[in-house]
């Protein structure tokens, strides 16, 4: 795949910025914005959604890529993810990209400093689960 330009780091931080500004988070007041970038240049972004029973609380990575797929997009480049003190992404939603790809890069943002942090999703969960580990009974 493609490396990313760095003008197309810069529209999907601002783009994870941006979706962070609509976050729902009345309960623990963590504000989490989530942007991918389709490989048509196309972005889409979401935020998380909490609600008092935290368990159904949505992680902005899982509004973004469910956003995505219902768009129609199966597969994508990069997601951002903007957030005080950028933090990773947790393992459901690692677990959740991952069933779209391993090989997207994942850039994580500290809103309050601008400090930028780029891996690999392959990094961030190696093993992962996948359609190999589902053994057919047929």
């Amino acid at each position: 795949m493609n490396e990313l330009k760095q003008a197309e780091i810069d529209r999907l931080v601002l783009a994870a910025i941006e979706a962070r500004d609509q976050a729902y988070a009345p309960h623990s007041h963590f504000y989490v914005g989530a942007a991918l970038l389709m490989g048509d240049g196309k972005i889409v972004g979401g935020c998380n959604v909490e609600n008092a029973s935290y368990s159904l609380t949505i992680c902005a990575e899982r509004v973004a890529a469910s956003a995505a797929v219902s768009q129609g997009y199966r597969t994508w480049r990069a997601v951002a993810i903007a957030s005080i003190g950028g933090a990773m992404p947790c393992g459901a939603c690692r677990q959740f990209l991952a069933e779209f790809g391993m090989d997207i890069t994942v850039i994580t943002i500290d809103v309050i400093d601008n400090q930028r942090q780029v891996r690999k999703l392959s990094q961030l969960l190696p093993d992962a689960f996948d359609s190999s580990d589902i053994h057919s009974h047929g």
